[in-house]
């Protein structure tokens, strides 16, 4: 297993990974799935200061097949974390894995790839802002070295349940410095 960064041959397998959870589940606050072409977007913005990164492995039938045959397991994000100036150098980051595919480190590989790339980037601060009830998120947030930061409480509705967020961030070490 390893990591690449996105093609825009692969929008459709991080589709195939990402709109089911959209849909069943409130690990994200995105209600609408994810079209062909906003999949393509999406993946033309990440392809510069903000990458994405997917987590493939062609011995495994496990995962979604992207168009140049690759297997994809799952894939992982950064993005601006607020749009004034001060902020450019502190992310938040984004992971999601197949659900196939979970329980065998494929998240921990692709966040622990994220803040190698992250320091190389210059970025000082990962953000995660994770949905209250995603434990496994949460567990593999702090074995990578985030901490917690703060609770924002009842700010999402989904499924017609109030969500909180909690908040963990991780300080890249000479990070933006």
């Amino acid at each position: 297993m390893h990591t690449r960064l996105v093609s825009v041959a692969d929008a459709q397998a991080l589709m195939a990974i990402y709109n089911p959870e959209v849909i069943e589940t409130t690990v994200t606050f995105d209600l609408i799935p994810r079209t062909y072409d906003e999949q393509v977007t999406w993946i033309q913005e990440h392809a510069g200061a903000h990458p994405c990164i997917v987590a493939i492995n062609d011995e495994d039938e496990v995962g979604e097949r992207s168009e140049n045959g690759d297997v994809i397991l799952g894939f992982a994000s950064v993005s601006p974390f607020r749009n004034r100036p001060a902020y450019a150098t502190t992310v938040e980051n984004s992971v999601y894995v197949h659900r196939g595919a979970r329980g065998r480190g494929v998240g921990e590989l692709l966040l622990r790839q994220l803040q190698v790339l992250a320091k190389e980037s210059g970025f000082h601060s990962l953000i995660a802002r994770i949905v209250g009830e995603n434990r496994p998120s949460i567990l593999l947030h702090e074995r990578c070295g985030f901490s917690l930061v703060g609770t924002e409480i009842e700010v999402g509705r989904k499924h017609g349940i109030w969500l909180d967020v909690v908040e963990y961030q991780y300080v890249v070490p000479d990070g933006g410095r």
